[in-house]
């Protein structure tokens, strides 16, 4: 981020490990991260300090009490997003369709990755490595649990196992992140990654 400083002495200084935050601070720390995803997805590298607080709707020093330098706010996007997939997927399990829950993942997921491109690339930058194979092993049960339920709808085929899933997954969005897809490009390789899924005629 351009414009992002450490935070002076006369700043708030960050909560201390292991105090839980007052409400007032985690709405203000939820709505600090939404902006900065979206001011990050517009913006890119160029995205500024300032421009992240005035769409959260909070002070400068509020940015900085939460999030003192540019490596901790780039990761705690990360950490925020890889919390929201678990949601996402726990969610479609308790309530998907069967039939589309496995793709509706993997679309929103591929998703996901395009979204945080900029955050990833500056955390490399940084020297800070962030692979999207990591979250999504971590989630292996429950993407196994979507595949069987697809396989039971008919709507996967029976031969298709959870480590080539898994594999087009990573595959995708390490595409998604390492390269500059369109929104139109982006469709058409998951259109043909899913046929390839669907059970032959």
């Amino acid at each position: 981020m351009a414009s992002y400083e450490p935070a002076p002495a006369g700043r708030p200084q960050p909560t201390p490990a292991g105090r839980p935050l007052r409400a007032d601070a985690r709405r203000n720390r939820t709505r600090i991260l939404e902006a900065a995803e979206a001011v990050f997805a517009a913006k890119g590298s160029a995205a500024s300090t300032e421009e992240i607080a005035q769409q959260a709707g909070v002070g400068i020093g509020t940015v900085f009490r939460h999030f003192p330098t540019k490596e901790a706010l780039l990761q705690a996007i990360i950490g925020a997003q890889a919390a929201r997939l678990a949601d996402d997927i726990e969610g479609l399990l308790r309530g998907g369709d069967p039939a589309t829950a496995l793709f509706t993942f993997f679309t929103g997921m591929t998703e996901r990755a395009a979204r945080t491109k900029t955050v990833i690339d500056l955390l490399a930058e940084a020297g800070i490595d962030i692979s999207v194979s990591k979250p999504v092993h971590g989630l292996r049960r429950a993407i196994e649990d979507l595949l069987t339920n697809a396989q039971d709808a008919g709507t996967v085929r029976k031969d298709v196992s959870a480590p080539e899933v898994i594999a087009l997954l990573v595959g995708v969005c390490q595409a998604t992140v390492h390269t500059a897809w369109d929104r139109d490009v982006m469709n058409r390789t998951l259109a043909i990654v899913f046929d390839g899924l669907r059970p032959r005629p």
